[in-house]
């Protein structure tokens, strides 16, 4: 059976409500760690025994992404009695360098999801707020519909103040859907990991939020190095694959940054990557994909969804769109550092549709820290390519009914955590 026609039901299991967690631990590392070791063995640990646990020739990899608070509610009406429409901002538009788009000080254009959209006919809509003292009007006026998104340009007449600032002081922080509650003044804290420092997310790397300063210590004091890279995480990571077969489901896109000192780090070092969250599993494996598609010529500003699947090149089909090269890494890696060399840059931009499902190859990680993850997600679909890598491994059934059988596991974004090695 080829990888496209894998059924999503494979990957379907019951979660009660009571067992996802509505909010986080007050001390986060308190939180369970479900271990698969190299052997196949489970086991249940503290998260705060993570450091203990990791291989001595480890380097943690994490994303150093932070929540935007992408939520903007307005009211129609020129009292603001009318009704209310929430605006969404999921990426942007003009210009579409997110850090370019949160330093506007006069507009910008996001691609949004609108809520209540059927109540915003036409017209712009209106706020009035006074940030730092000073009295202006935030205006929002639609002017491009694709699907279900919408692009909304944003004005303000306060020059010295920034769109970064404008949602900081006035948007709500997106807290998941399936916690089924409204976001509290407690989750502009919680959901964002304590190593957040890049804007541009709508939902945070969760693997990366049960670590403390405590945890991070424990860690240098071992000596495993701590690296960052960047992926924006879409709304499209809460998107259950609706489709029968996976091959039917379009994967969201992504923006990843990775910088060039980490590039040459993954060339040239032995030691076993282990990637905090499924977003740096993402993005390191994308980076090798997309080191290849340099190598053989072709466009890297984005990885096309079934690239990864494609047939091995040989000497009669090398450097065609139609076939992978099948790197080393430390290749695809080179191919990398020359793009940066002949382009100037620092740090590698693109954006990434890659899907990981059963029957995918890593490359680059050999072992993760991750989150129960959702039924039916394409995040359920990543984690069972990894563990089926190997004959040793249980299958990630085996490891959600193991966690499901204690009650003391807590699921979800806010619940408890796995090492997989």
């Amino acid at each position: 059976m080829s990888i496209r026609e894998i059924k999503i039901e494979e990957f379907d299991y019951p979660l009660p409500d009571e067992r996802i967690a509505k909010h986080p631990l007050a001390q986060r590392d308190e939180c369970l760690l479900l271990v698969k070791n190299p052997a196949g063995e489970i086991s249940t640990h503290r998260f705060k025994e993570l450091p203990d646990i990791l291989p001595t020739d480890s380097m943690l990899v994490y994303n150093n992404t932070r929540v935007i608070n992408a939520r903007l509610r307005f009211r129609k009406g020129d009292d603001g009695t009318g009704a209310t429409i929430e605006v969404f901002c999921l990426e942007p538009h003009t210009p579409a360098d997110y850090a370019v788009s949160f330093a506007s000080t006069s507009r910008c254009s996001w691609t949004c999801f609108v809520g209540n959209s059927k109540r915003w006919k036409s017209g712009s809509l209106t706020m009035p707020l006074n940030i730092d003292g000073t009295d202006f009007t935030l205006s929002a006026t639609r002017i491009e519909r694709s699907g279900n998104t919408s692009v909304v340009e944003f004005s303000w007449d306060a020059p010295e103040v920034t769109f970064s600032r404008i949602i900081s002081a006035v948007g709500e922080i997106p807290i998941p859907p399936y916690l089924n509650r409204g976001t509290e003044a407690s989750d502009t804290s919680d959901y964002q990991t304590i190593f957040s420092h890049i804007e541009g997310s709508v939902a945070a790397p969760t693997a990366g939020l049960h670590f403390t300063p405590e945890v991070l210590s424990a860690i240098d004091s071992r000596d495993i190095p701590r690296r960052e890279l960047t992926l924006h995480v879409g709304a499209g990571t809460f998107q259950p694959v609706k489709s029968d077969t996976i091959g039917e489901h379009e994967m969201h896109s992504e923006f990843i940054a990775v910088p060039r000192t980490l590039i040459r780090e993954l060339a040239e070092s032995q030691r076993r990557v282990i990637a905090v969250g499924t977003t740096s599993v993402r993005t390191l494996e994308s980076l090798y994909h997309l080191g290849c598609r340099l190598h053989q010529g072709l466009p890297a500003d984005i990885l096309p969804q079934w690239y990864p699947y494609l047939p091995v090149a040989t000497a009669q089909t090398a450097n065609t769109a139609e076939t992978h090269p099948d790197l080393p890494v430390s290749e695809a890696m080179e191919a990398m550092l020359r793009h940066l060399d002949a382009t100037g840059e620092d740090t590698f931009i693109a954006s990434t549709r890659l899907m990981i499902a059963p029957g995918y190859r890593y490359r680059i990680v050999k072992g993760m820290v991750t989150n129960f993850h959702q039924p039916r997600s394409t995040l359920l679909l990543l984690v069972s390519a990894f563990l089926s890598q190997s004959a040793t491994s249980p299958s990630w059934r085996d490891l959600y009914t193991y966690a499901l059988a204690d009650p003391a596991y807590r699921f979800l974004s806010y619940g408890d955590a796995c090492l997989l090695l």
